[in-house]
């Protein structure tokens, strides 16, 4: 019978968390640029409707 390959398993193991850990940083960094442009959709909204004199 043979012996398992505890050292093989272990590096499958390690290279599925590095490949995991590099899609969520992908991602995340994906996410960050795409945040600023839906933040500046939003202010040039709030900057054409005309302000009411109560909240000057």
């Amino acid at each position: 019978m043979a012996t398992p390959n505890y050292g093989y398993e272990k590096r499958q193991k390690e290279l599925a968390k590095k490949r995991k850990k590099e899609d969520k940083l992908k991602a995340k960094a994906e996410r960050k640029t795409d945040a600023p442009d839906e933040l500046q959709e939003e202010g040039l909204d709030s900057q054409d409707q005309p302000s009411s004199p109560a909240s000057n």
